[in-house]
């Protein structure tokens, strides 16, 4: 079986073995259960039944992940998105009135779009016309993205009102098993140990445990929950938003969906596979159109599960942290979605204090991308530092590659070094200024 593995996977080819691969896919598990809970409780105000949610969640996870790791093989996990969730349910379903059967129907053609412009060649010609430089930025912002994340989930950052955000309660419980989580993941990680994330983690969860962090759910998903979402998708009301033929309301649903998505996931795109030593010493993504297919599909499996679209999760980072080089830790982290699907009450069995100080361990790791930047050449370094700090102030890495691209796109206008064979990158920035015109004349 072992050597079965090494030849699907290319194991002994990437520097890695079956164990470190199960410890990575389970480690990236832990990192992102939390959406088998969060993913239902936003989708819910829309009418969906939490438990289908929650089926279709899993499910849908679970196919993404294999297809990922089988097709392209690379320790990417995918799941339906948070910020896409959100904007389903507030935005489409409760802002403008849509059954929540028809957007599905928006989210299954968005994911069709994917695929054609993926068999096309224009997802990865988007991809190859980001300046290298920006990739640093982009891999070194979801980094601060993943720690300002953990921060806040483990309550050491927190809302405030005049300072935006403010030192938190360091003596709560939630707090303090966060701390002391982070501290031991520190030292195992400073002595090298393997698996330190992981035991940190299971180390976290039984402190929480004994704190009494953690009120799992009463019952099980399963397969017979998903008959309410699953294939309710309606794709000919989806068509006729806005009225008559296709209306501009499934314009601007569908450009959303597909902006976010697309751009999002490039940038975890470009992050993970430099995290895990993928990408080319021209920073060229190996494999590229076999994960952009893969990621397409999900997101069309996603809306037939019965749930929003499936994206590629920044949280991948943590498996690659713990030594993840292949699509075996992507199907390793499928299979626990699978798990989960019958047994959510041990998912949400672990508490967000548990994992929060791997984000953050996670995150600061990704820092190292920024020595790669010429930090001394302003027509480099200021389009990377606002693609790097507009990350996580804005909390999207799409609107963190929109700054960053367009000011590029200025600078060199502006400097007279503008190239006929750059055009996609000029044309980028027009769509993404049209795009912050639009936001801000609909905000």
């Amino acid at each position: 079986m072992t050597g079965f593995l090494d030849r699907l996977f290319r194991l002994r080819e990437r520097g890695t073995d079956v164990r470190t691969e199960l410890l990575a896919g389970v480690t990236t598990f832990l990192t992102m259960a939390y959406i088998v809970v969060v993913n239902p409780a936003i989708l819910q105000p829309t009418g969906m039944p939490v438990a289908a949610i929650a089926a279709a969640t899993c499910l849908s996870a679970f196919i993404a992940c294999v297809l990922m790791g089988l097709i392209a093989n690379v320790p990417i996990a995918l799941a339906p998105g948070m910020g896409l969730n959100a904007y389903f349910t507030y935005t489409v379903v409760l802002g403008m009135n849509v059954p929540w059967q028809t957007a599905l129907g928006c989210v299954f053609l968005s994911g069709v779009a994917f695929l054609l412009l993926t068999f096309a060649g224009i997802r990865q010609l988007i991809v190859q016309a980001i300046p290298r430089s920006l990739f640093a930025a982009v891999a070194a912002g979801i980094g601060l993205f993943l720690a300002f994340i953990g921060l806040h989930s483990a309550g050491i950052v927190v809302p405030h009102a005049g300072t935006v955000v403010a030192l938190g309660n360091l003596s709560s419980p939630p707090t303090l098993v966060a701390i002391l989580t982070l501290v031991l993941t520190a030292i195992l990680q400073a002595w090298r140990v393997r698996g330190a994330i992981l035991i940190g983690i299971l180390a976290g969860t039984l402190a929480g445990w004994t704190a009494g962090l953690v009120q799992p759910q009463g019952t099980a998903y399963d397969l017979t929950a998903l008959s309410a979402t699953a294939l309710q998708l309606d794709i000919g009301s989806a068509l006729k938003i806005g009225g008559g033929g296709v209306g501009v309301g499934l314009i601007e649903i569908f450009f959303v969906f597909l902006f976010v998505d697309l751009f999002d996931n490039v940038g975890t795109l470009v992050a993970v596979t430099r995290r895990a030593g993928l990408a080319r010493p021209d920073g060229s993504i190996p494999a590229l159109r076999r994960i952009l297919l893969a990621d397409s599909t999900a997101a069309i499996v996603g809306s037939l599960a019965g749930t929003s679209t499936v994206v590629s999760y920044v949280e991948s980072a943590s498996g690659i942290a713990a030594g993840g080089r292949t699509g075996l830790t992507a199907l390793v982290t499928g299979l626990m979605f699978l798990v989960a699907l019958f047994a959510a009450p041990l998912v949400t069995a672990i508490p967000i204090a548990a994992t929060a100080p791997a984000l953050i361990l996670v995150g600061g790791m990704m820092l190292g991308a920024l020595a790669e930047i010429d930090w001394h050449d302003p027509e480099i370094a200021i389009p990377a530092f606002l693609t790097l700090i507009m990350i996580p102030l804005s909390f999207s890495i799409a609107n963190g590659l929109s700054f960053g691209i367009t000011a590029h796109a200025v600078l060199r206008l502006a400097r007279g070094k503008a190239q006929r064979s750059e055009w996609l990158l000029y044309l980028l920035a027009v769509l993404f200024v049209l795009r912050f015109a639009y936001l801000t004349s609909s905000a």
